[in-house]
């Protein structure tokens, strides 16, 4: 058992715009995440981890950086997250930074360089390619974001690679001054005490060599695909993730997590056993693919427990010797987890309990998004004009305003898988826009806000808030939640999740009811020897006569005997 904090900790994630707004803009800032502190030192959390507040010009909400050394004007200044630092270290919470070096924005200083000329020095920081004849672009890749992932710039006549928004220039890793810079800055930051860095689609740093095209069966010619083969766990990436942690991260006592999509079990071995010195833990996305057809993350299709649970136990079981798995259900990217995963509406709370109870028996660190801790819900904007992100808006765009598809059933699909139900703003009270600014919110409050929020929560002892806060707290007290073996049970039962977790001749059982129903469980006889119920999301035991029942959404986890 390799002891570390990274493992033993609990994980906090605030998008910022959404979370807390201080001066009445309608966009939360950083002194409105510091009024918030005693909150988080409440629920227990150990880790914040502050999704992007560098300079930018907001394309793609804070993921488009223009300044990686400054702060974003309606984020605050660099004493204001120095303030927030203090704030959080006074209080012991540590503090995770998002880092994002696969790409900048095309308003960063090195970018203007780069377009101004083809002989500039910095020319080389970013992919630029000429394109083929008759005006044909460099390959067919698309855009993550619809549309091709190349964009003609006319200065030089050339094309610069962008596999999110047309203003996020790819940065060139295969230019040794480029990282040379990027380490730079990784040190800025953690010479200020930073804590820990969520780094951003990291495994895309590294692309084929000639960039070559996608090429699939049916494929007609100039139709664009999507490419992930040639940029996804590149040829060169765990080069340069252990340069990074050679010339950078070795140097400082740092928590490390790379959002990898497309990574495989195997792959994330690579990423994450702690012998190759790259990554500590990667964000894995193969369960939030669970419920998407053929056609992606748009083509939405019923999900089941089989389906989910697969999954997880895979990784459960992959990464039990090396490497090490992040818990999540839904972040700034993903959907509500409630609402995707459980019953946002009857079984709301008890469900967002099951949930909860899932994501911090399982070995791995857990990751909350904010809400999630109150059981916040999706929302279903009735107009497209209400929704802000760019990957909705590209998307409907392309499939209803130039595909010609069905604005209605595009916009279900929005209502149930856009990033924007993640992003509304953090519903701390039942008075005009849930607390969270006293002006025009920047997205649009979800109208749950009067009967799901903090206020409401904090004080109803049965919360969902304080379902969260004793877990937090069992985690801290019992090393088997963190370190136990895992095995699972039922592995053919439509509707019940269950495993036992065991260490140093300690064992635990989970048993979690994904349904409204209540489900029978059968068990080999010595797995019945129950000597007392840690933790369950009801507020009554069951009786002894029904522990073999398992109550709509139950969650049970119980000492063996």
């Amino acid at each position: 058992m390799n002891r570390a904090f990274w493992k033993e900790a609990v994980v906090y994630q605030i998008y910022p715009r959404s979370f807390q707004d201080s001066n009445g803009d309608g966009i939360g800032d950083l002194q409105g995440i510091i009024s918030r502190l005693d909150y988080l030192q409440k629920l227990g959390v150990d880790v914040v981890w502050l999704s992007p507040v560098y300079k930018s010009p907001n394309d793609d909400n804070g993921y488009d950086i223009s300044n990686y050394e400054d702060i974003m004007d309606e984020f605050g200044t660099l004493r204001d997250w120095e303030e927030l630092l203090a704030g959080l270290h006074a209080r012991g919470i540590k503090l995770m930074m998002d880092l994002v070096i696969n790409h900048s924005s095309d308003e960063h200083a090195w970018f203007a360089e780069s377009r101004a000329s083809k002989d500039n020095p910095y020319r080389d920081y970013y992919i630029w390619r000429p394109g083929g004849p008759d005006g044909a672009l460099p390959n067919n890749w698309s855009s993550i974001f619809s549309g091709p992932a190349w964009e003609k710039d006319e200065a030089t006549g050339e094309y610069y690679l962008h596999l999110f928004s047309r203003k996020q220039p790819d940065l060139n890793w295969e230019n040794p001054e480029l990282r040379d810079a990027l380490y730079k800055m990784i040190a800025f930051w953690l010479d200020k005490g930073v804590d820990g860095l969520r780094m951003d689609v990291i495994n895309m740093i590294s692309k084929v060599e000639g960039l070559p095209s996608a090429h699939h069966e049916g494929l007609a010619p100039g139709e664009l695909a999507g490419g992930g083969e040639f940029y996804m766990n590149g040829p060169r990436v765990h080069e340069f993730l252990q340069e990074m942690n050679r010339e950078v991260l070795s140097k400082y006592d740092v928590m490390t997590v790379g959002e990898t999509p497309g990574a495989t079990v195997e792959d994330a071995i690579l990423y994450t056993d702690e012998d190759r010195h790259e990554l500590q833990m990667v964000f894995q996305f193969e369960h939030m693919d669970v419920d998407s057809g053929p056609g992606g993350k748009w083509n939405v299709i019923p999900w089941t427990l089989k389906g989910l649970r697969d999954i997880l136990h895979k990784w459960q079981v992959g990464l039990a010797d090396k490497g090490w798995n992040s818990l999540y259900l839904n972040n700034h990217d993903q959907p509500r987890m409630v609402s995707r995963f459980g019953d946002d509406g009857k079984y709301r709370v008890i469900s967002a309990k099951m949930l909860a109870t899932l994501l911090h028996t399982l070995k791995g660190t857990p990751y909350i998004y904010q809400g999630e801790e109150i059981g916040m819900t999706n929302v279903k904007f009735p107009v497209l004009e209400d929704y802000k992100d760019i990957e909705i808006l590209n998307m409907y765009r392309e499939k209803v305003t130039e595909g010609g598809g069905d604005h209605e059933t595009v916009l279900q699909a929005i209502h149930t898988k856009g990033r924007d139900n993640a992003r509304t703003p953090m519903q701390w009270d039942a008075s005009t826009n849930a607390g969270f600014t006293a002006g025009t919110p920047w997205l649009k409050l979800n109208p749950r806000y009067t009967e799901i929020n903090v206020e409401q929560a904090l004080a109803d002892p049965d919360s969902v808030f304080y379902y969260y806060q004793q877990l937090i707290s069992l985690r801290k007290q019992h090393l088997i939640m963190v370190y136990g073996e895992y095995e699972l049970l039922l592995p053919e039962h439509e509707y019940i999740y269950a495993y036992t977790r065991t260490l140093d001749g300690e064992k635990w059982l989970v048993l979690l009811n994904f349904c409204d129903t209540p489900q029978t469980v059968e068990l080999p006889e010595e797995l019945n020897a129950v000597t007392e119920t840690i933790i369950g999301n009801y507020p009554e035991e069951p009786a002894p006569m029904d522990r073999s029942t398992l109550r709509p959404y139950e969650a049970r986890v119980c000492r063996l005997g």
